[in-house]
């Protein structure tokens, strides 16, 4: 499904002008060997280059070039046409004309006076003439060559040029290809991706862009070892894929991946998106929405309003289809070979309905600094790991099953519920913004808590009498308590007691009931309001194992509602503390 999506894709792009036809790719040649029309080598020319974003840095690179389409090598010998680097078409490298670059240079020539055979142009004469008079042993004689002779044996791809054209823009060249394409064709076999008999692929086209992949490519389909193969198929015979097919998907997915502004990556997963219509404006709709920015809040709430209305979308004065088919692909690197990590695909308005659903599911009150209405999926990813490690990357896994859960609206993947309460463990109770909004979305999805629901949960509910909810109400109470008996103390019960009162309740508040005692006996002002709070808390709790009122375990779905309770309860104390500052600025 993903190959014949991607090859729809392609049919889009090519209506669009905006890939190259079967049998053409684009490609970085940083030179041009400019040829007299006897095939002498009079000049090399540098080609203009442009910006490209590598990480953080942007660095320039050779600007694109439609040139016959170039093949993948791995090991070996094997020549492009047109387009190479200098081992291929000036049998040289950094040390000169070794015996290497020789062979190379041979199998260059062997092609080009084959395919040219019968063109008879201006610029198909030039480069026949010169692979027949080009002698590699001389190329230190030129002084075009010895000026730029580090540049240009560099490994950069080199093209040719004649009387101010490249050759591969002269129709008798471009004709002479076709014809080498359409007689090259090998076995003949029923193509997988199309379902019509089709020149079957032998290997496929690199794959290039994804994070953490080799930079010369990677393989999206791919056999290399007997192990993969089955009934005497080699190779990529072993699953038929059509030559049209291929070339479709293979060029498709690196203009997807070219689209530096619409890709992004999730730990080690690289993730592209595309709209069936070819519109970017679904791309750019899609990535804003998912990446929330504090200054288009307002906007991303209007279209979520006008979507759950059902009325018209548009966005920045964009018209959007809530009915345009939407693809999203993540790919991660596996040594030589993708791996496509997750593919979902739907109508773009059921996709940002689900997304809308997660941002309901993950609302929660927020300390007043705190700006953003959404929280984005790496927001949550990131309150997953260990904050003082040098590696923030989330698990792989859970990367994929986050982001598809989101898009598709089914449940949430279990490990974020458990790794979030891990780390709250690990910092000894250490509960965001972000943690709190995770706790709150699985109990809603994936625990089916109607409780928690419409709006409910997103700041403190004195309503509720669950116990897990009200002990963790009671344990943020009964630590202002001693904050308040000791001002500026470092350490306060919840570094000591908050893991332990979560897990077991029965074995901690008995404890933390005697300090109590002992700390409001120390407060003068707030002492009836504290004692309050807590009369109102005691008297929700029902007294169920023995005498005790608390229970002696809890699970890890009420080990939930306690840090939701705990939260909640800190950030009423923390709004009453601002308000107050407020009114004394006014």
């Amino acid at each position: 499904m993903i190959l014949q999506e991607l090859a729809r894709y392609y049919e889009t792009l090519g209506r669009q002008e905006k890939v190259s036809r079967q049998g053409w790719c684009k490609a970085k040649a940083a030179y041009a060997l400019e040829l007299d029309t006897q095939g002498n080598l009079i000049g090399i020319l540098t080609r203009e280059k442009m910006p490209e974003k590598r990480g953080k840095k942007e660095v320039m690179v050779p600007s694109l070039l439609e040139v016959p389409q170039m093949l993948t090598r791995s090991s070996g010998i094997a020549a492009n046409f047109l387009c190479d680097n200098s081992k291929y078409l000036l049998g040289i490298s950094a040390q000169g004309a070794d015996p290497a670059s020789q062979l190379r240079f041979e199998a260059a020539k062997e092609k080009h006076l084959r395919i040219l055979k019968n063109a008879e142009s201006t610029a198909a004469l030039a480069v026949k003439r010169f692979f027949q008079r080009w002698e590699p042993e001389r190329a230190k004689e030129i002084p075009e060559i010895v000026e730029k002779w580090d540049e240009v044996t560099g490994g950069e791809n080199l093209v040719f040029r004649v009387a101010h054209q490249y050759a591969q823009q002269d129709e008798a060249v471009r004709t002479a290809w076709q014809h080498a394409c359409q007689t090259d064709a090998g076995k003949q076999s029923l193509c997988l991706v199309t379902g019509k008999p089709d020149e079957i692929a032998r290997t496929h086209s690199a794959i290039k862009g994804v994070q953490g992949a080799q930079s010369s490519g990677a393989m999206l389909v791919s056999f290399n070892a007997p192990a993969f193969e089955s009934y005497g198929k080699e190779q990529s015979y072993n699953a038929p894929v059509g030559q049209h097919a291929m070339f479709a998907y293979t060029t498709a997915l690196n203009y997807l991946l070219s689209q530096r502004d619409y890709v992004f990556t999730l730990g080690d997963t690289t993730v592209v998106f595309w709209a069936e219509s070819g519109e970017e404006k679904y791309q750019k709709t899609f990535l804003d929405f998912l990446y929330p920015q504090i200054d288009n809040q307002k906007e991303i709430k209007r279209f979520f309003e006008n979507l759950a209305a059902g009325r018209a979308l548009d966005l920045q004065e964009m018209q959007l289809n809530p009915e345009q088919r939407f693809s999203i692909l993540g790919l991660s690197p596996n040594a030589a070979r993708l791996s496509a990590r997750f593919f979902y695909q739907d109508t773009f308005g059921a996709i940002l309905k689900n997304l809308h659903r997660h941002y309901n599911e993950t609302e929660i009150v927020r300390p007043a600094w705190d700006e953003r209405s959404y929280l984005g999926i790496w927001s949550l990813l990131f309150e997953t790991v260990n904050q003082k490690s040098k590696d923030k990357k989330p698990q792989a896994s859970l990367t994929a099953a986050l982001f598809k859960a989101i898009l598709s609206g089914a449940r949430y993947p279990e490990n974020l519920y458990g790794n979030t309460l891990i780390r709250i463990r690990a910092e000894q109770g250490a509960i965001t913004r972000g943690r709190a909004a995770i706790i709150r979305a699985y109990l809603i999805r994936n625990k089916g808590k109607e409780w928690i629901k419409e709006g409910k949960f997103v700041a403190l509910n004195e309503e509720c009498n669950d116990i897990a909810y009200i002990l963790g109400r009671e344990f943020a109470v009964l630590e202002a308590i001693q904050e308040e008996a000791n001002p500026g103390i470092n350490a306060t019960i919840k570094d000591r007691y908050f893991n332990a009162a979560c897990a077991t309740p029965g074995i901690v508040f008995p404890t933390l009931m005697k300090l109590k005692e002992s700390h409001i006996r120390k407060i003068d002002k707030k002492k009836k309001y504290f004692e309050r709070i807590l009369t109102q808390l005691q008297g929700k709790i029902e007294i169920t194992e023995g005498n005790s009122p608390y229970p002696k375990r809890f699970s890890l779905e009420d080990q939930g509602k306690f840090i939701l309770g705990y939260y909640h309860q800190v950030q009423k104390r923390f709004e009453k503390k601002e308000d107050k500052q407020n009114e004394g600025n006014d």
